[in-house]
């Protein structure tokens, strides 16, 4: 009796801290991206008539303005930027003055780069470049930028890392 309870604890000690739970590389990264896209997929907002085949999801980082801070929306690949920014504000209730010639624009702006994307551009382009691509899952951001402005200064004070 007292040589088995010496050999389970043995046993016991031989496995404590000599492995983490917590695993490393690239299946954790792969696994946690897939999470975060099941999450969004519960709560974002967007079209219900569009097929799931054609649905591109996003975190939107609204302007700072704005009431809440962020929000999950889905849109159409097939749309272009334009679209989606008109829909985006449509859904966040936010002013939309893209047809005024003076007026800031509503633009969509790259999470890491700040950078404005084209609104002729189509989800499926931006999804595919290859210098800077959006992720379905991802971040974007929504901001009023003057008509001369190409983009974002600062975008850590959209996009906080947990």
């Amino acid at each position: 009796m007292a040589a088995t309870k010496e050999l389970v604890q043995k046993i016991l000690d031989s496995k404590d801290g000599s492995k983490s739970k917590v695993r490393r590389g690239a299946k954790n990264a792969a696994t946690t991206a897939k999470v975060a896209l099941m999450k969004l997929k519960l709560h974002a907002a967007g079209d219900k008539g569009l097929p799931q085949t054609e649905r591109t999801y996003f975190q939107v980082y609204l302007p700072k303005e704005a009431k809440e801070c962020s929000r999950p929306m889905f849109f159409s690949s097939k749309w272009s930027v334009g679209k989606v920014v008109d829909y985006a504000a449509c859904l966040a209730g936010l002013k939309n003055n893209n047809n005024v010639l003076t007026a800031k624009k509503l633009r969509l702006c790259h999470p890491e780069t700040g950078q404005a994307v084209r609104m002729d551009d189509s989800l499926l382009s931006l999804l595919a470049n290859p210098e800077a691509p959006l992720h379905n899952g991802g971040n974007v951001i929504l901001e009023y930028l003057d008509n001369e402005c190409t983009g974002l200064e600062d975008v850590s004070d959209y996009i906080t890392q947990t």
